[in-house]
This record gives C-alpha cells, sequence and structure tokens, in this order.
C-alpha cells in the first residue's frame, strides 16, 4: 500500500461537557467532598439509593447532607474520618451502611492527595445492595441445601452404627449385611454430594479440568446400570438401546460418567416408569458427526414456563428432594467440552413417553484422536428435574 492510499486517522475531538454531566449518566451514586468536608457534586442516582435531597444540599457538610451508619449505628465518617487519620489511606474498601428511614447502601471511597499527602477530595460511589443480597441468598441457600442433604445420610449411618455397636451379638447376619448396606449406601451418598459441590466450586471459579481420552459410551451407560441394579433397582426398570456401530468420544471419562450417572438417578428419582436409555450417532454432512445418548422416563416433566431453570443452581421441581445441582453440573460438564444443553418437548407418539412430556437436549462436541472420529454428544433427558 502507497503512502498517498493510507488512510489518515480521524482527528481526535475532545468532548466538551461539565462534570456534572458526565457524573449523572454513572449507573451508580456519585458523591464528591472536598478536604474541608463540604459537599461539591452529587448525581441523580444517589439521590434514588438514599432518599435524601443531596442535590439541594451542595454546599453543605457531606456528613449531615449524608448520615451514613454502620450496624452498630456508629457515624461512618467519624469511625473512619477519610479526611483526617492516616496519611497513607487512598481508599475504604464496599461496605454496607445504614441511612435514616431504614434505607442501606453499598459504599465505597476513593481518597485524592495532593503531594504533600493532604486530602483533596473525598470520592465517595454507592451502589445498591440488592445485588449482594441476592448473592447471599444463593450462599445462605447452599447452606441449606448441603445441611438437609447432610442430616439425613448421616442419620441413617449414626442409627445403624450405634445399632450394630450395641446391638451386635443380637441380630441375624443377614440383618447385620443389610445395616452394612445401608451404612455404605448414605456413605456414597454423602461422597457423591460433596463431589457435586467441589465441582459447583471448580466450575464457579473456573479451575475445572478435564482429562481426555477415548471414551466407549456404551461401557459407561452399563456400568451405570449396573450399580443402580445392585444397589436394589429392579431390572426390569431399565432398557438400554446400543448404536448399530458403537461410537467412541474423545472427553473426559470421569466427566462422562457423572454426566449419565447424574441423568439416570435424576430419572429414578423424579421420573417414573421404565428408564429408557438410548446411543444414537447422527451423522452430520457439514460438520462433525453427533452421538446421541437419550436418557428417557415417563415422569411428569417440567411446566413450559420453568424449562428454562431446568439446569440453574438449587432449582427444584414439583418434588422436593436432592441438591439440586445435579442438572447444573451436567450442563457445566457438558459445556465444559464445547457442547451446549438445551430442552425441549417430547415429539408425540413416542413409545413410552406421555403425550407433550417434556426431554433436555445436552450436547457436546468431541476432539478428533487418530482413529476416534470427532463429534458431538446431544444427551436428551425427559422428565422431572434432579
Amino acid at each position: 500500500m502507497s503512502p498517498a492510499s493510507r488512510r489518515e486517522p480521524p482527528a481526535f475531538e475532545p468532548i466538551s461537557t461539565d462534570l456534572s454531566e458526565l457524573i449523572e449518566v454513572l449507573p451508580e451514586g456519585f458523591v464528591l467532598a472536598d478536604a474541608d468536608r463540604t459537599l461539591l457534586l452529587a448525581n441523580s442516582r444517589a439521590e434514588q439509593l438514599t432518599g435524601l435531597p443531596l442535590l439541594d444540599r451542595l454546599g453543605d457538610d457531606v456528613t449531615t447532607a449524608l448520615p451514613l451508619h454502620d450496624r452498630e449505628h456508629r457515624s461512618w465518617w467519624e469511625a473512619l474520618d477519610p479526611f483526617g487519620g492516616l496519611h497513607t489511606r487512598t481508599r475504604f474498601t464496599e461496605q454496607l451502611l445504614h441511612l435514616p428511614q431504614g434505607r442501606a447502601v453499598l459504599l465505597a471511597a476513593r481518597i485524592v492527595r495532593d503531594p504533600d499527602r493532604s486530602v483533596r477530595r473525598v470520592v465517595v460511589t454507592l451502589r445498591d445492595p440488592r445485588t449482594r443480597e441476592r448473592n447471599d441468598a444463593d450462599s445462605f441457600a447452599l447452606i441449606t441445601t448441603v445441611a438437609h442433604e447432610l442430616r439425613a445420610p448421616l442419620t441413617s449411618v449414626r442409627g445403624f452404627s450405634r445399632t450394630l455397636r450395641q446391638r451386635w451379638d443380637q441380630l441375624r447376619d443377614e440383618q447385620k449385611m443389610w445395616m452394612l448396606e445401608a451404612i455404605e449406601g448414605d456413605a456414597d451418598r454423602l461422597s457423591r454430594l460433596v463431589s457435586e459441590l467441589l465441582d459447583v466450586s471448580r466450575i464457579d471459579t473456573g479451575r475445572l479440568t478435564l482429562v481426555r481420552q477415548p471414551v466407549d459410551l456404551l461401557e459407561i451407560v452399563s456400568g451405570q446400570v449396573a450399580g443402580l441394579l445392585a444397589a436394589g433397582h429392579s431390572p426390569d426398570r431399565f432398557q438400554v438401546s446400543p448404536a448399530p456401530q458403537p461410537p467412541h468420544l474423545w472427553a473426559d471419562p470421569d466427566r462422562i460418567t457423572q454426566v449419565v450417572g447424574n441423568l439416570l438417578e435424576n430419572a429414578i428419582r423424579h421420573g417414573a416408569g421404565l428408564v429408557r436409555v438410548s446411543i444414537e450417532q447422527d451423522r452430520q454432512p457439514d460438520g462433525p458427526d453427533e452421538v446421541v445418548l437419550r436418557v428417557l422416563d415417563d415422569g411428569p416433566g417440567v411446566p413450559e414456563e420453568q424449562r428454562e431453570l431446568v439446569f440453574s443452581r438449587f432449582w427444584q421441581g414439583r418434588s422436593r428432594g436432592g441438591s439440586g445441582l445435579g442438572l447444573y453440573v451436567v450442563r457445566s460438564l457438558v459445556e465444559a467440552h464445547g457442547g451446549r444443553v438445551a430442552y425441549e418437548p417430547a415429539p408425540s407418539g413416542e413409545r413410552g413417553s406421555s403425550s407433550g412430556s417434556p426431554w433436555a437436549s445436552r450436547r457436546r462436541r468431541a476432539e478428533p484422536a487418530r482413529t476416534y472420529a470427532g463429534g458431538k454428544l446431544r444427551c436428551r433427558r425427559r422428565g422431572a428435574r434432579r
């Protein structure tokens, strides 16, 4: 490209506007005071959050125009003293403070200092505390869910172990074996819950790792069904239909096992009737093939208005019970492999399904590896939410 044909960069035109106009468009409340505690600037958002006529109080003492108190009803201005105190301080981290008439705000502050470290300005930003309250509510929901899910198996383990210890000589061998199996089952339940919580933590913090290798999906499905049979479920409850040519995936086998296990457990716990599992390979003319895993049952399904919530964390449907994390983990693990999750109504006339019952569609892309073809895993689940 010749120098003559190059485009000249557009001339920079500085924005000509007043500072008060800029702070007025901020999504957060903004308050500015000088070293003499004089309220210099405020925006409408600050008035909305505090319920105080800050724009009418410009020029007044900011500590009286904006009375802020902590939960012990100590004045924030006096307790932290942004206009005095240590000359090395330049900011205050966000904290919840209270105002008259029961209002509350999340406040953070920055101290602007002159070269001699004297205070020049104090900048205060205000946020609606409802965002933090929602996060706190999620944390509380997690604690409540974990406590509830831990209490039942722990109570069972404690009761059976106490009975075995106190009445060992009085119990028959089959009674002892039954109690030991119950303890083992509850221990497995606790282990699964802890694993789910750890996975949720890794997912939310972006620390989930995948160890990919060739995966035989039919072998994983068969192993999970065998585990459910060993746990006492009837063989008549399951029907597995493998693909004519067993498809392989390039994926993390432990994570795929977790996906299949969560889907089957969800079908058993919240579904009804025969649990049908099928594996198919869907040839795609313009892209990698898809491996389709369907897990269907005759459960009542999920109302249409709630289908978008099926894979969210802590959501539970009509039947309460479970941690509310199973399908959230399924979606996260599938998406971690490059797949996607959707929820669709079942097609009419499907064998063994109720008319209009919903199912879930889960896809995951497998990476190419030597003789193993690249593709996607699309798991479909019709029934209730775990």
